[in-house]
């Protein structure tokens, strides 16, 4: 067996070095191509295409219907291998598009997710990893069910049922945010519509996992690492040698962020900057006026609105003219509560860009010193829940199953790291680079001479980049720029003027995060619904081939369901996977972690730690994010100043308390259990 298994290590090494410097090469011969060609868009329909057919190759290669492949790879994916499995899984869009773009807005503040995220695994590595493996099994839920089961065949309905719902919800609100990741590299690069491009990439998504699940997952995903990091470092070296003569800035980027600190100061004093701060300003004033006299002034402008619509009407005004009033009044608020939540927003979005633009090098930059202290406090609950958050996902602590024993589990956990930090390290210095080709080559610029990636990615629709003449001079000024973060890695390339090529390539490595990651999330939730609740709640006498079968068919379902919510855009990817993070936090953490190291926790202390730790955290977003007020018109007060990307910061210790309160008044577990524990936790 260990012959075999070096043999197998062996032949992989060999095949992904092959892939690797296919890869490299077809990347040079594409350069060399767009040197010979006068148009380069060509390259972005290449890269995009080749690369899901590199994936549906593996796929189909890798089909199976042989349960324990499908499952957990027939659990002997070397350490290295599922490290770069892990870590692909990992890094989805919120990582690779939307890293790097949240350090560029927020600057300090956005390595809150550097922190939070690689903590998690850490973690992983200590807390759950060797435990969960030396137990085998199929889900999380299939542990948990285990544990609280009292040696009942097939564990604990209650604990499995409780389980299947958090581990489905968690991962089906991390999958929309891959999807919506996938639908905006479709629409920059192929130029279709956004909704057009989700359901493109659903295809890429689905032809990875429906064949072979786990196991054509896990060698696809390793191949999509390669092809992510490549095209990430790639692009960070390139840009910061081209204009600051460094081939790995990751290891000095100081200069660069003292060089953003002496734009931004210089920008504050500017007239013209000030100008259209004041503009904003007296904006923000103007709605705050508007949000004191509701509902008054939501009817007042409504009938307006209404008035001025018809009177175009009446006198056949051109149709662009109507159509365009049209639109502002679809867009208008349905009532006055929906008006006070979109009013407010807008003013808080106007004050921010009529403050002074100190946000990169200062940390927690505020107006006041209260603003301040719930900036830090926000600041530290979110690396906390995207800790613990780590440290609950079903879609990466199910791959722990996929090694061949506990020692190699560790080792793929410290691959994992490793892999992970390469581009951890690398977001912030490529944020910094691009913030310097902002700050440097198009503030100041005639509106008359922009350059082409403006004119191309004002385009897009849903809107990510606009630019505004507020002050009606003539000349780009910072805040006249809105960007949206998910924009800046795509945008990256092109912004600092490198080859087409290049934003192909890191096109084609968003790609593969985003597929990476949906992949696993949505094999995570179709084995859970086929294993956990058909098999061991439904059909105990399913065959393997049926399980399989039915397997497959909860994936098509969830993958077209998850799609559809995609479209209605309910939010951006980074809030989205943060309040995946929570969630998961706030259902697995407490009950996982009291699993394995407290022997008195019981399975109605369990069930009553899940369900109190997720309903805590749904009822705070639900009642604080603006996706869902706007739908439903009810409004919460957001405890603490906390914001509901870190709901998790009351559903861990309220899922603590409920699991140990009522494990203490509730009889004690079956002797078996105290067996199995005993087991997991020797040597």
């Amino acid at each position: 067996m260990p012959d075999d298994q070096s043999r197998f290590r062996r032949r992989l090494t060999l095949y992904y070095s092959l892939f690797t410097l296919g890869l490299l090469g077809f990347v040079g011969m594409m350069s060399l191509l767009e040197r010979s060609s006068s148009d380069a868009l060509w390259l972005g329909y290449v890269f995009l295409f080749v690369t899901i057919a590199i994936y549906a190759c593996i796929g189909l290669i890798c089909r199976t219907s042989d349960l324990t492949e499908y499952y957990v790879a027939g659990r002997r994916v070397p350490g290295v291998f599922n490290g770069m499995a892990i870590a692909a899984d990992w890094m989805s869009a919120a990582s690779f598009i939307g890293l790097a773009g949240i350090v560029f807005a927020s600057g300090y503040e956005g390595l809150a997710y550097v922190m939070g995220w690689t903590g998690g695994y850490c973690l992983v590595a200590f807390l759950l990893a060797p435990y969960l493996r030396k137990y085998g099994g199929y889900t999380i839920p299939d542990f948990l069910a285990a544990r609280y089961g009292n040696g009942r065949p097939g564990g604990n309905f209650a604990v499995r049922g409780i389980a299947v719902l958090a581990a489905s919800l968690c991962s089906f609100v991390y999958l929309v945010a891959q999807i919506q990741g996938v639908g905006l590299v479709v629409t920059r690069f192929i130029g279709v519509e956004f909704a057009v491009g989700v359901f493109f990439g659903l295809a890429g998504i689905l032809v990875c996992s429906f064949l072979g699940g786990m196991r054509a997952v896990t060698w696809t995903q390793v191949a999509q690492y390669i092809m992510l990091i490549v095209a990430f470092l790639a692009a960070v070296s390139m840009i910061a040698w081209k204009h600051h003569h460094q081939l790995l800035p990751q290891l000095g980027y100081g200069p660069l962020l003292a060089q953003i600190d002496r734009e931004e100061r210089r920008l504050d004093q500017d007239p013209a900057e000030r100008a259209v701060r004041k503009f904003y300003a007296d904006k923000a004033a103007a709605l705050q006026i508007r949000i004191a006299r509701l509902p008054q002034s939501f009817e007042e402008e409504r009938d307006a609105l209404t008035a001025r619509l018809e009177s175009l009407r009446v006198r056949n005004a051109p149709l662009r003219e109507i159509k365009e009033l049209e639109r502002e009044r679809l867009a208008y608020p349905r009532d006055a509560a929906e008006a006070h939540q979109q009013w407010t927003q807008m003013r808080d979005d106007a004050l921010a860009r009529s403050l002074p633009s100190k946000s990169s090098t200062e940390p927690f930059p505020a107006a006041s010193e209260g603003e301040r202290d719930a900036k830090r406090l926000n600041f530290v609950l979110l690396v906390f829940c995207l800790m613990v958050g780590t440290a609950s996902l079903p879609h990466i602590l199910t791959r722990l199953y996929t090694t061949p024993s506990v020692k190699e589990t560790r080792n793929s956990v410290a691959w994992a790291v490793f892999f992970i930090a390469l581009l951890y390290v690398s977001a912030p210095a490529l944020a910094a680079l691009v913030k310097v080709e902002f700050l440097q080559h198009l503030v100041g610029t005639p509106y008359a001479e922009l350059p082409q990636w403006v004119v191309q990615w004002r385009k897009v629709d849903p809107p990510v980049f606009t630019l505004r003449d507020v002050n009606g001079d003539g000349i780009v000024q910072w805040a006249e720029i809105l960007i949206q973060p998910d924009m800046i890695v795509l945008a990256a390339p092109e912004i600092a003027g490198l080859p087409y090529v290049i934003s192909g390539l890191v096109a084609a490595g968003a790609l593969a995060a985003a597929l990476s990651t949906a992949d696993g999330l949505l094999l995570t939730i179709a084995n859970a619904l086929s294993h956990d609740v058909f098999y061991h709640m439904v059909d105990r006498q399913a065959s393997h081939q049926r399980r399989v079968t039915t397997a497959k068919v909860l994936l098509l379902g969830v993958a077209l369901f998850a799609s559809y919510v995609t479209s209605l855009r309910p939010g951006n990817i980074l809030f989205l996977v943060g309040a995946a993070f929570s969630l998961a936090a706030s259902s697995f953490f407490p009950v996982l972690v009291l699993g394995i190291f407290w022997r008195r926790t019981t399975a109605a202390g369990a069930v009553a730690g899940m369900a109190a730790g997720l309903g805590v955290a749904i009822y705070y977003i639900f009642v604080n994010y603006p996706f869902f007020t706007r739908m439903t018109g009810i409004f919460g007060d957001r405890w603490f100043g906390v914001d509901p990307i870190a709901s998790g910061a009351f559903g861990v210790p309220a899922g603590f308390i409920v699991a140990i309160v009522v494990s203490l008044l509730t009889p004690r577990n079956a002797p078996v259990i105290d067996r199995l524990v005993g087991y997991l936790r020797k040597g």
